[in-house]
């Protein structure tokens, strides 16, 4: 299935996700009040969103050891 090309908007609001604190703190610790809160509301969250769409994993999951 194709997917839209990301565009500059997406990859601004994924920017703001990848240093929101909440967010992470959430995939540093991997536990904690702010990783559940992440977990939950992810969904609702533009910015989580689109950093899903263009990182292509959840907001509070920890990168992978082979992406860095």
């Amino acid at each position: 299935m194709n997917q839209p090309p990301i565009n500059a908007l997406t990859r601004a609001l994924a920017q703001f996700s990848a240093h929101c604190p909440v967010c992470r703190h959430a995939r540093r610790k991997q536990a904690g009040l702010a990783f559940t809160f992440v977990r939950t509301f992810e969904d609702l969250c533009p910015f989580c969103r689109a950093y899903e769409k263009v990182k292509g994993r959840k907001s509070h999951e920890a990168p992978s050891a082979e992406g860095r």
